[in-house]
């Protein structure tokens, strides 16, 4: 049966360093939650607390509203998915899988019942036999996911599960994952650096930096509206352009002014302001003919990316920009050559503000900034000339 998973202000420390910082987070019954970071965030520590392999220096790990952390690991009732399989290289298959029932003094012909189901499931069932040397990458990991599964754990942990798979078979496994996950009904919480991973297979995904936890939400959470600049590159790699926010409505960057979509209020005392503009938000346009026009650069390459078109664009002294647009079909982007002089066009709903804080800067009451149209050639040609 499912469980719920609590934890409460839990941390950890290594000597001085702090490898997780008071992080707090609810999993339901039945959702799989991804902790996503780079290397180092704290994401695979805060796993193997909960596993019980590493102790906390403070905080608590509750399932179903009891405390689990003074419980050794093997009184957890957790199925583990690791990133190296951990198979026993001269056990079967169904050996394998049936380790922890044969653990837990299960009788033979419950046992094997229940190996027989787990192969049915992960789709193995030919090859009970078999040592995991005679699997592919691919197999082995649906045996270590079979092993995990045949114990009724109350919850999976997955740990790094598909970062040895080939970019085809990860697609391909994490599929498989994330329906049988499903299907079962598990409560699983899954460790990755892997953003495209993490977004296909979560319910809900927790990115983390430095050990604490940036934000926490759906995709369209995360991508759509980022609570900090990091969230934002790291989901989706925006556009971030630091500068100051001058009269609420142009971000200074230092050769050029952005014409802001929305009218900002800035922190008492701070001005400086990080902007935010996901690369497909972006339309480019000759300058002076687009209605949302709001900086302008100029073109430093342009690539032809099969299904997309990429161009880097310079802005102000020493800042770039990636826009990207489709390479065919009715919304087709129009393709510019390096050197040329281009506006960069977007509505309001598609940047963000972030302060020098890093917290979201709220947009003024005000009626909306105006957008940058109508330009004369001398004012295009300085601009143009200052992105250079």
């Amino acid at each position: 049966m499912s469980a719920a998973l609590q934890l409460r202000d839990l941390s950890k420390q290594y000597g001085p360093a702090v490898a997780v910082d008071r992080v707090s987070l609810d999993v339901a019954p039945g959702e799989m939650v991804v902790l996503l970071g780079p290397s180092g965030c704290g994401k695979t520590t805060t796993l193997r607390m909960v596993t019980g392999f590493v102790e906390p220096s403070g905080g608590d790990i509750l399932v179903d509203g009891h405390s689990i952390r003074m419980l050794p690991p093997y009184r957890r009732e957790m199925g583990i998915v690791f990133q190296s399989y951990a198979l026993f290289p001269h056990l079967s298959v169904a050996r394998n899988v049936a380790f922890g029932l044969e653990m837990r003094r299960q009788g033979r012909a419950e046992r094997d019942a229940r190996v027989a189901e787990m192969l049915r499931l992960v789709r193995l069932e030919g090859l009970a036999d078999r040592l995991p040397r005679q699997l592919s990458g691919g197999q082995q990991q649906r045996v270590a996911i079979a092993r995990a599964l045949a114990i009724r754990p109350r919850l999976l942990l997955l740990d790094e599960p598909l970062s040895n798979l080939d970019a085809a078979l990860r697609q391909e496994v994490a599929r498989e994952m994330r329906i049988l996950q499903r299907d079962n009904g598990l409560t699983a919480v899954m460790v990755t650096h892997d953003q495209d991973e993490a977004m296909a297979m979560a319910d809900r995904l927790v990115v983390m930096r430095d050990g604490r936890v940036q934000q926490i939400g759906r995709q369209e959470d995360l991508y759509e509206r980022p609570a900090t600049p990091f969230v934002a590159r790291f989901i989706g790699h925006s556009n971030l352009l630091a500068g100051s926010v001058q009269d609420g409505q142009v971000l200074a960057l230092g050769g050029a002014d952005v014409a802001l979509a929305g009218r900002y209020a800035p922190p008492a005392g701070s001005s400086a302001a990080t902007l935010a503009v996901r690369p497909e938000r972006i339309v480019l346009a000759p300058p002076g003919t687009h209605p949302e026009e709001r900086v302008v650069g100029r073109v430093a390459l342009s690539s032809y990316l099969g299904a997309a078109v990429e161009h880097v664009v310079h802005v102000g002294t020493d800042q770039r920009v990636v826009v990207n647009g489709a390479s065919s079909g009715p919304a087709a982007t129009a393709r510019f050559a390096a050197g040329e002089a281009v506006a960069l066009c977007w509505g309001a709903e598609s940047e963000r503000v972030f302060d020098a804080a890093d917290r979201v800067m709220p947009r003024s009451a005000s009626n909306p900034a105006p957008v940058r149209s109508g330009h004369d050639s001398q004012t295009i040609s300085k601009v143009a000339s200052n992105a250079r």
